[in-house]
């Protein structure tokens, strides 16, 4: 008996803006639909500025003018022979109703959605739709403010009673984004410490920070980092280990 394989809901989330949330988002998204063979569907939440959805745009007319990425496009189509993910613009409160509706009407079934919400809990729909989810991956940095806001906002989120809508089997993880090379890894055992006392999960892997994060393709000229067309190049992952996380996001999930 064939058992219809689950879509899984997943969310980069964080109440703190600056952190990395989209630009997480966006580098899962396309390793895991131009490279490894998934195929995923982007829910843009984040009301009103729609980073993705500006983004996409942005990423399409680069690839029109900028030779380099031309190439690399024209390559990855012809041995994929696939299109680009859908990134669909919605707000909070209708992204799970909206991910369904284009599920039931779409002839490639998504293994992954992820929804890329707005970064603060009272924004009508926030809560419950990340209540939803399956899998909820909280970057945070080597900042005093950032590390007690996340930890705030878990501690309080996980402690909201379950409703019938909400997923039970639901897993919250965090991990270290932006990691200085330079600084002192003393500070990440402390916190590392409290994360540990309030018993929640923390992945392995720590994002090493790189300017190539906040740049686009648009002014990338020769090489592919954070794009929604293109998969990051190899190099570039390994460099600010984003391999390892990719392999450790792919082994908590069970993709």
């Amino acid at each position: 008996m064939e058992t219809t394989k689950k879509t899984l809901k997943i969310s980069f989330s964080t109440q703190k803006g600056g952190v990395g949330k989209s630009t997480m988002t966006t580098l899962l998204a396309s390793v895991l639909h131009y490279r490894l063979g998934f195929n995923v569907l982007v829910m843009d939440c984040d009301f009103p500025q729609h980073s993705l959805t500006n983004m996409r745009e942005r990423d399409k007319r680069t690839i029109m003018q900028n030779d380099y990425h031309k190439k690399i496009a024209m390559k990855q189509f012809q041995s994929i022979n696939k299109k680009a993910y859908p990134i669909i613009k919605c707000k909070a409160e209708t992204a799970l109703d909206k991910a369904s509706e284009y599920k039931s009407q779409s002839a490639v079934e998504p293994d992954v959605v992820f929804f890329d919400l707005p970064g603060t809990a009272n924004t009508k729909g926030v809560l419950t739709t990340l209540k939803k989810m399956d899998f909820i991956f909280s970057p945070i940095t080597a900042d005093r403010l950032v590390v007690e806001s996340t930890l705030g906002f878990t501690k309080a989120f996980l402690g909201l009673p379950q409703t019938d809508e909400g997923n039970p089997e639901q897993e919250m993880w965090l991990f270290w984004n932006q990691v200085d090379g330079r600084e002192k890894t003393g500070l990440y055992d402390a916190y590392q410490s409290v994360i540990k006392e309030l018993n929640l999960p923390i992945m392995e892997t720590r994002i090493m920070d790189s300017k190539r994060f906040r740049k686009e393709t648009d002014d990338t000229a020769s090489y592919v980092f954070r794009s929604s067309l293109l998969p990051a190049e190899p190099q570039l992952m390994k460099a600010t280990k984003m391999d390892l996380f990719v392999e450790e996001f792919l082994k908590i999930t069970h993709l």
